[in-house]
């Protein structure tokens, strides 16, 4: 059966629901985590999204694995090693709960940075937010039951957004600010 792409309006429980789920992953990995953030859509107020919650967990190293699976694990977490793409560790929410998509980045490296620096982009330009919206419904209307096409569809409009914000952090001499948990 497919996963139908859906973009609902901004839900005000999402930071609700991070911060609960930030909290835990806090108490679990205890200082294996250096960051924990809230990204994707659901992190920019306002922002219509797909309705899961992105966690981002900041280590210094992949390895050993051990150090963030088996806490992550505990909290019920599904690690999925078949995920392709090799900058991250991929985990999925508890069979049974809502959607949350959890990426464990290495501290420092690219796609940690990307993901904040687009957030915050977002954060600081409604336009820009309300501009990715209109993209992202118009795309899901398209391919509401293709997601790997709605993916590829969208794609243009995130990499626009991050040429935007690339000249943002460079004007303002952006950095990540604290941790979100």
């Amino acid at each position: 059966m497919a996963d139908p792409v859906e973009i609902v309006d901004y839900d005000p429980d999402w930071p609700m629901r991070f911060a609960a789920l930030g909290e835990a992953l806090r108490t679990a990995l205890v200082d294996v985590a250096v960051r924990i953030d809230h990204i994707g859509s659901t992190s920019v107020p306002g922002l219509a999204a797909k309705p899961v919650i992105d966690v981002q967990i900041a280590v210094r190293s992949f390895e050993p694995l051990e150090d963030f699976r088996n806490p992550l694990e505990r909290l019920g977490m599904v690690y999925r090693a078949g995920n392709p793409e090799l900058t991250k560790r991929y985990f999925r929410e508890p069979p049974g709960q809502r959607r949350t998509h959890v990426h464990v980045r290495e501290l420092g490296s690219f796609s940690q940075q990307l993901p904040l620096l687009f957030r915050d982009y977002l954060r600081a330009h409604p336009a820009a937010a309300a501009e990715f919206a209109h993209a992202k419904r118009r795309c899901a209307v398209r391919f509401h039951d293709e997601r790997e096409k709605y993916v590829a569809a969208k794609e243009p409009f995130v990499w626009d957004i991050v040429r935007r914000a690339d000249a943002w952090a460079q004007g303002i001499g952006w950095r990540p600010g604290p941790s979100d948990a």
